[in-house]
């Protein structure tokens, strides 16, 4: 009997060949790619450990504690910044009252002196029309020290009566009709200290 000859298709083996060497060629002229292949393989991510709430809670108060340190220091320094001020202004209004006084007395003080000069002519009998002249001259030298010092008059005869201004002390049949409700005398005299009334006239008001 003649054996079985088992033919073996050269073709097709040696087109594997080739195809298996192509793809070793690839392999090693591109290894970025199959790096990248390896890449996409699930790989496990570590993840952060989530934060410790006793942990932010410490923080926070560090925080707040530097905060409220912060904030008691300004006020502090503030409350004893207002106090070196209440003290200084304090001491500077007492000063400025007493240099107002002396400043005042001081200006008053020639008025007193020619009211005593007055007063010694009269008791040396001198004559009436020049001693009157003289307590002319420091009546009227007495009323510019007033003016200087911010004192006026408050106009009152004639004046139509204000509560804000006059004190009515009794009331007298107007002497005409256009008289009626204004000021007719005046009893005692009124003054204002700048725009201050520091006494008011005391008035008799017709009616």
């Amino acid at each position: 009997m003649k054996k079985k000859e088992h033919k073996v298709d050269t073709k097709v083996t040696t087109e594997k060949t080739v195809d298996l060497n192509a793809d070793n060629q690839k392999s090693v002229e591109n290894p970025e790619t199959v790096s990248a292949d390896t890449d996409d393989q699930n790989v496990p991510v570590e993840e952060l450990p989530a934060p410790d709430e006793k942990t932010i809670l410490e923080e926070k108060i560090v925080e707040l504690e530097a905060f409220n340190r912060d904030i008691t220091d300004k006020y502090l320094r503030l409350s004893a910044e207002f106090d070196n001020y209440r003290k200084r202004t304090l001491r500077e209004r007492m000063e400025l009252t007493k240099t107002a006084a002396e400043s005042v007395m001081l200006s008053i003080l020639p008025v007193v002196d020619d009211f005593e000069r007055a007063m010694h002519s009269i008791d040396q009998g001198m004559d009436f029309e020049a001693t009157k002249e003289g307590i002319l001259l420091i009546y009227n030298k007495f009323k510019e020290f007033n003016k200087q010092n911010g004192i006026t008059e408050i106009e009152a005869v004639g004046q139509t009566f204000d509560t804000d201004l006059h004190e009515a002390l009794t009331k007298i049949p107007a002497p005409s009709e256009e008289m009626k409700g204004k000021i007719i005398d005046v009893i005692q005299k009124g003054y204002y200290l700048n725009d201050k009334v520091i006494r008011f006239a005391k008035v008799v008001v017709g009616e």
